[in-house]
């Protein structure tokens, strides 16, 4: 599969701190980063802030040895509980602890039926629609230049003829029609930050979601990126589907993130069950050729999206086993061993897609590089330098 998209030929002025170039050295050149966002649920990280125990602290070690992107959860009926007591510092403590370590943070969603706050079915729909654009307001105000992108709302598709419990968000939706509504919490998001990467998401890949995505988009409404969730704990897409997919949504010539992606290393879930939320079972187990085709799975579905050209960004949902409904979906076993799936995608990221050359430069201190977009160190005897290499072009890097 054609990969060439995902690099970028750079040519590179390598001088020292005076500005004097560099000449006729060897500059070793090593990519940190990549500029595809290769994503994981960052829900690991919020206990091992809070207990840092050796077990968790060597499950985020995992997680940070293969990704560079995080989803933090904000389900409003988690995230505040109780009205005006918002869990702001736990969720910014680990916010700035994935940034600090290179990791671009997501957070999710900012509206969505499912786990909305209980509290607000006390108030009429006006009141009920201020107090969403003023929590949008707060988080994204808030968390601004350390989490600057957002899944704004989730699962519109669906909300207005959600049916299975009464909540406030279904209530916004049937008073106000999905586009309206859609258009009023991303515009609050895109006022509150202009810059952000603001992302209508939903589980529902048919033309339906398709036929939304058109309407809010002659509506003017903002949307940055199209997220798809992927899970499929009913068995693999496969590439016919994947395909299928990625047509429907690239007509928008938006950029795709696969934002909730779940493969199974065990039993699969019944084919009858609608609601994937329905399955509740005492145990799920892995299974080792549960786990050799979790492997082979995500090895094609990641080579088919990595060579996409509008695929952005994949995010697993489940870093460890038993994290939703139980199931196997993660990269890591319930007793913290990484599974073949971990292995084969760090073999992927760190080795196959990654880019580490010896340079040599002229008597300008120029050497031209090739390689996969993202961020880079250089070094040259005791003097190092870095640059972020996400367009092909021509940079100064000062080797200090």
């Amino acid at each position: 599969m054609d990969v060439s998209h995902r690099k970028a030929t750079v040519k590179l002025h390598f001088t020292d701190r005076t500005g004097k170039p560099v000449a006729g050295r060897q500059v070793k050149a090593e990519q940190r980063s990549h500029s595809f966002l290769f994503g994981c649920g960052g829900f690991v990280f919020a206990p091992y802030l809070a207990k840092q125990t050796p077990e968790l602290k060597n499950l985020a070690d995992l997680w940070l040895d293969v990704f560079n992107y995080a989803t933090l959860p904000f389900y409003w009926g988690m995230f505040e509980p109780v009205e005006g007591e918002p869990h702001t510092e736990e969720l910014m403590r680990t916010a700035l602890f994935l940034k600090e370590r290179g990791v671009r943070v997501k957070g999710h969603p900012l509206c969505w039926h499912t786990v909305c706050a209980d509290w607000l079915m006390k108030y009429d729909n006006t009141t009920i629609l201020e107090k969403q654009l003023g929590r949008i307001d707060r988080e994204v105000t808030g968390f601004k230049g350390v989490i600057d992108m957002w899944d704004v709302i989730n699962e519109v598709v669906i909300m207005p003829v959600f049916d299975k419990y009464d909540n406030a968000v279904t209530r916004l939706c049937k008073e106000y029609g999905r586009v309206d509504l859609v258009k009023k919490v991303f515009d609050e998001a895109k006022r509150c930050n202009p810059g952000a990467t603001l992302l209508l998401n939903d589980f529902n890949t048919s033309e339906h979601y398709a036929e939304l995505i058109e309407q809010c988009l002659d509506a003017g409404i903002p949307i940055s990126a199209i997220g798809i969730q992927s899970h499929q704990h009913q068995g693999y897409w496969g590439p016919e589907k994947l395909e299928e997919v990625l047509e429907r949504f690239s007509r928008f010539g938006l950029p795709l993130h696969f934002t909730e992606n779940t493969l199974i290393s065990g039993e699969l879930m019944p084919p009858h069950i609608e609601d994937l939320n329905d399955w509740v079972v005492e145990e799920w187990p892995s299974t080792p050729e549960g786990e050799e085709r979790q492997c082979r799975e995500v090895e094609e579905m990641y080579r088919i999206l990595f060579s996409h050209p509008l695929v952005e960004a994949i995010t697993t949902w489940d870093f460890t086993d038993g994290a939703w409904l139980k199931a196997p979906s993660g990269f890591v076993r319930l007793d913290g061993t990484p599974k073949p799936s971990y292995h084969m995608l760090k073999k992927l990221i760190r080795e196959e897609w990654h880019t580490e050359e010896t340079l040599t430069t002229d008597e300008n201190g120029v050497a031209t590089l090739e390689g996969f977009k993202g961020t880079y160190a250089f070094c040259a005897g005791g003097a190092s330098g870095s640059a972020d290499l996400s367009e092909n072009g021509e940079i100064t890097v000062v080797l200090d």
